[in-house]
């Protein structure tokens, strides 16, 4: 994967990081932990100029979540809410979305802050930002300060580490793949949950 990354940054410069992490947004399985080393790596070269690569990554990010956020307002609770009802829908239950409504109501904030700062978690977060219509200048706040932080220490270590940027994917990696796995289990868990209750319910 680094091969075509090292090509779109070589040949855009900032603007190549941003749009990657973009991307990255949109499309988990590209990972920012490859993205902003090289992009810290390449600045301490000097072919990129860490103050310009910053905010391009940062705005990639928000641009990302926000269509994210986009598609989750577009679906929204009402909606979600009538799939839950009808038979066929085994993802959750009319109980299930309301709980996680009034929790998300409470805790948000909290949770698109801190989840801009987890591997796949960050992207996935913006739906359902979206589908709970929390404010959109909440939203692309703490977007932008969860991202920008995230950004900022990732490119830093790229800097640092220098011609070694890559093995931050090596520390990384495991944990990507176990958040990836902990939801895959949890959406399981809850569609045989729901089967179950079906089942029962018949």
């Amino acid at each position: 994967m680094a091969d075509w990354v090292f090509a779109i940054v070589d040949r855009l410069g900032a603007a190549g990081v941003g749009l990657l992490i973009l991307l990255e947004n949109l499309i988990p399985p590209i990972p920012s932990e490859v993205i902003l080393p090289l992009a810290g790596f390449r600045a301490r070269t000097g072919t990129l100029n860490v103050l310009t690569v910053w905010p391009a990554a940062t705005a990639g990010s928000v641009l990302g979540a926000l269509m994210l956020y986009g598609l989750g307002a577009w679906l929204g609770y009402d909606r979600l809410h009538r799939l839950a009802a009808r038979r066929w829908f085994v993802l959750a239950s009319e109980k299930d979305l309301d709980r996680g409504r009034e929790l998300f109501d409470r805790h948000g904030g909290k949770v698109v802050l801190f989840a801009r700062c987890v591997p796949f978690l960050r992207s996935v977060v913006s739906i359902p930002a979206g589908i709970a219509g929390m404010p959109l200048g909440r939203f692309l706040l703490l977007t932008t300060v969860g991202s920008g932080v995230w950004n900022a220490v990732f490119i830093a270590l790229g800097w640092v580490l220098g011609e070694n940027w890559d093995s931050v994917q090596g520390w990384l990696g495991p944990v990507s793949y176990g958040v990836i796995g902990l939801v895959v289990v949890g959406l399981v868990i809850l569609v045989i949950r729901r089967v179950r209750a079906r089942s029962l319910a018949a």
